[in-house]
């Protein structure tokens, strides 16, 4: 979930600069939430097959834009085996089969790996096999994660808008107090334009979202629910900037042009890997696959 906080400088007028050089890109991004954000949310209250559907459509599409990244095209030897373990895994999930499921996923990304050493080719500078293969685990957590945690009968539909807030109000409040406050940078070896303001900024709004939708379903506890949050909400920016490093690492700026404003699917949904992955293992630790979402609000 990129959040190009930037520093605030004065321009024509006295203005920040970014009111002018950054008024498009945001409008952009804003177009492209209102279009995708009810889709998103209605999948999510529906769930069942709908929301696995597009938790796997995302997860296909994330495994393209990975091999466009780190193997400089479409790489078979990954794309088939990856696409394969997630549409097995969707049908797994869908009928009640998720340990069966995320075997799957770690089934493909072993093969994957194995037909990348048993074929190799020439890949770009600073690959390694292992960058290649490991696409099939980072597109398979896009779809276990939420997927997981949604089909739990009790409070799946709460746990997967309680992470939802907590990641979209942390990349919105970060992206506005970064580019408000700016200040100094949070860690410019691998993003020179995320700030110490937008960090703190995007975790007070997320952890107070998140606690919110608690709040409103019911949930009681909510110190111990705030605390959570705030392990969401740091690991989204964690997520954000992992995936910085990842495209610094191959000399990329965004992974793709899916989403007009924000670049890539990996580019919106690097923070909510994260966390979606944090929140399935904090609940499945506590409750089992079973009830992942209970195991993650109910303290």
């Amino acid at each position: 979930m990129t959040t190009p906080d930037q520093r605030t400088s004065a321009g024509a007028g006295g203005k920040p600069s970014w009111l002018g050089t950054g008024l498009n890109n945001f409008t952009l991004r804003v177009a492209s939430a209102a279009v995708l954000a009810p889709l998103v949310l209605v999948c999510v209250y529906f769930g069942g097959w709908l929301f696995f559907i597009l938790c796997a459509a995302a997860a296909a599409a994330v495994l393209w834009e990975w091999t466009g990244l780190v193997a400089g095209g479409t790489d078979a030897r990954v794309l088939w085996p990856g696409l394969a373990a997630v549409l097995a895994a969707l049908v797994l999930i869908g009928f009640n089969q998720p340990g069966a499921a995320t075997g799957t996923v770690v089934i493909g990304a072993v093969l994957a790996g194995g037909l990348v050493l048993a074929w190799p080719r020439r890949l770009p500078a600073h690959n390694l096999p292992f960058w290649t293969a490991g696409g099939v685990i980072y597109s398979g957590i896009i779809f276990l994660a939420p997927a997981l945690i949604r089909r739990d009968p009790n409070l799946g539909l709460t746990a997967v808008l309680f992470i939802v807030a907590a990641v979209w109000a942390t990349d919105i409040f970060a992206y506005i107090a970064g580019r408000s406050i700016g200040g100094p940078l949070l860690w410019p070896s691998v993003s020179p334009n995320k700030t110490w303001a937008g960090a703190v900024g995007g975790l007070i709004g997320g952890v107070a979202a998140a606690i919110m939708v608690a709040y409103a379903s019911g949930i009681t506890k909510l110190a111990a629910v705030g605390l959570v949050a705030v392990v969401l909400s740091v690991l989204t920016q964690a997520g954000d900037l992992l995936e910085s490093a990842i495209k610094r690492r191959f000399g990329a700026k965004d992974t793709g042009r899916l989403i007009p404003g924000h670049g890539g699917l990996m580019d919106r949904l690097d923070g909510f890997l994260v966390a979606a992955l944090a929140a399935a293992l904090i609940g499945i630790l506590r409750q089992g696959m079973e009830a992942p979402a209970q195991g993650l609000l109910v303290w």
